[in-house]
């Protein structure tokens, strides 16, 4: 019989660019997405991986961040809004896009967050994209997957202009890992809210600054590494402003960059990550994993 290879979610997603592009890496591995559940018990969709086919380490990420309620946050943009201002900044700014809820459903809400009730962390771009909809009025309940992130992206189009500023962020390292720190962004968003900055504004500088971290992330990497590719996967990478404008800026410092063709970067193409990953774990050479799954589609049967 058969036995089951377990890989982890933004890793899969990165050897599906991988193969994508018919490279078998190391390279450094940027993972955008809304959920996927990390070795550490945590909710991941922010990674930065150094990766091939064979492994992976974490060398970088998103903040942790609470998600009142779990999954439920989803649908519930302005939950985020609420729980990561209150994170972030240490209390809920007082600015009309979040003011439109009861006090009792932001109370329960905030209790969650504090207390750490039935609340994940998760360091999701995804999820980022959702606060900061909320947080700026575009969208703060989601109907459909991804809505909130899809109609800032739209939003945010007329808002490029040539000296658009991208938001201030910081970086720290914990234990050789690069952490980006979100609270300069939080502070200097709402306070555009405040001001009555166009949303369109907002949401470029937004866009530019996940673009400015991706940059900085993977120059550091690439010091201590020596790498000097890099693989764009993950849901968030559908978006154009972003992928356009991460490609363009690595492209310019020197980076090759690996972007999807054949297969999407959401989910669906996890899979062909997944088999190429236990392909290549079963099989021991790249070009043999890609060829059988390419022959067979098949990669979790007998090897023999």
């Amino acid at each position: 019989g058969g036995r089951a290879i377990a890989v982890q979610h933004h890793h899969a997603h990165i050897a599906s660019c991988l193969a994508d592009n018919g490279v078998a890496g190391p390279v450094i591995g940027v993972a955008l997405d809304g959920t996927g559940y990390g070795p550490d018990g945590h909710i991941w969709g922010g990674e930065f991986l150094v990766a091939d086919l064979a492994g992976f380490r974490r060398a970088g990420h998103l903040e942790y961040l609470p998600l009142p309620g779990g999954e439920a946050a989803i649908h519930k943009t302005w939950r985020l809004a609420l729980a990561y201002s209150q994170t972030l900044l240490g209390e809920v700014p007082d600015i009309p896009t979040l003011a439109a809820y009861s006090p009792t459903e932001r109370r329960i809400v905030l209790q969650q967050t504090v207390r750490g009730l039935n609340t994940p962390l998760t360091s999701s771009c995804g999820r980022l994209f959702d606060a900061v909809s909320a947080l700026t009025g575009v969208c703060s309940e989601a109907t459909y997957e991804g809505q909130a992130a899809i109609e800032l992206e739209a939003v945010s189009l007329d808002g490029y202009t040539e000296d658009v500023r991208p938001y201030p962020f910081t970086l720290d390292v914990a234990e050789g890992v690069h952490i980006l720190r979100l609270r300069p962004l939080f502070e200097a968003l709402v306070a555009d809210v405040r001001q009555g900055t166009p949303v369109a504004v907002i949401g470029a500088r937004f866009h530019t600054m996940l673009v400015a971290a991706v940059l900085e992330v993977c120059r550091r990497l690439r010091e201590q590494t020596g790498l000097n590719e890099v693989a764009l996967s993950g849901g968030c990478f559908q978006n154009r402003l972003l992928l356009d404008g991460a490609s363009q800026a690595l492209g310019e410092a020197g980076f090759i960059v690996y972007t999807h063709h054949c297969v999407p970067a959401n989910d669906g193409g996890i899979s062909l990550g997944q088999a190429i990953v236990a392909a290549f774990n079963t099989n021991g050479t790249p070009m043999n994993a890609m060829t059988r799954v390419r022959r067979t589609g098949d990669v979790f049967g007998d090897t023999g």
